[in-house]
């Protein structure tokens, strides 16, 4: 929201994934939770797969795969697709970046 970072989403090396709220983005009362299933009142999610939220940002069918051979990375490597295509690619107001 308005360039603040809203959080930090991290592939654990177990395969797990970590999803924690940045303090200026929950500090501001501009900005709400990025999703209703990562309500802004718990500052950090973990889950065994890539959260819904961000799954849900890519593309699917042969979108996918020529994403998948465009960037070399493996088509069921979620994370990897998101890193890859979500930093200007997508729907809404969320991009990925890395840090």
């Amino acid at each position: 929201m308005n360039k603040i970072a809203a959080g930090v989403l991290t592939e654990n090396n177990d395969g797990s994934f970590t999803f924690r709220y940045e303090d200026d983005y929950v500090s501001n009362p501009a900005c709400s939770s990025i999703s209703l299933t990562l309500p802004e009142i718990q500052r950090e999610y973990r889950s065994e797969t890539l959260f819904p939220f961000f799954s849900n940002m890519l593309s699917e069918g042969v979108n996918r795969r020529v994403q998948a051979r465009k960037f070399k990375i493996d088509e069921d490597d979620d994370f990897g697709l998101l890193m890859g295509t979500a930093q200007s690619d997508t729907i809404g107001a969320i991009t990925i970046e890395k840090i």
